[in-house]
């Protein structure tokens, strides 16, 4: 079974920067969609970005579009959010999530149903 591994995170100002990265524990991550959504505590999880498996198209939710950039390097094997001009709001566990299909779209790439794999999750906190 492969897993994702998550990597970066913690705690930062508001205002600030932080990278975030999934790696898949084995096999090519080339073959799946790839997306980072985020849980706040006594919320349900949802949708924060979107990239396909060619790296062409990117999705975000609209409360971090201009903020937050989803990329990948698949000779790398890794996919990377990296979050800027982080506000309190943000603080939230991510969870990295890839499904073996092709995307049709941000109202496709959102459900979180379709995704096969997750990951166990990073806490990012953003203080005032």
């Amino acid at each position: 079974q492969v897993q994702l591994v998550q990597s970066g995170g913690g705690l930062v100002q508001a205002g600030g920067s932080l990278r975030l990265s999934c790696a898949p524990s084995r096999e090519a991550f080339d073959r799946y969609t790839v997306a980072w959504f985020r849980q706040i505590p006594g919320k349900e999880r949802e949708f924060v970005a979107a990239i396909s498996r060619s790296g062409i198209r990117t999705y975000y939710e609209h409360f971090v579009k201009g903020r937050f950039t989803i990329s990948r390097d698949n000779a790398k094997n890794t996919v990377d959010l990296e979050m800027k001009w982080l506000q309190t709001e943000d603080t939230a566990v991510y969870y990295c999530a890839a499904q073996l299909r092709a995307d049709y779209g941000l109202e496709d790439v959102r459900r979180r149903d379709p995704y096969d794999l997750w990951g166990k999750g990073t806490l990012v906190t953003v203080s005032s």
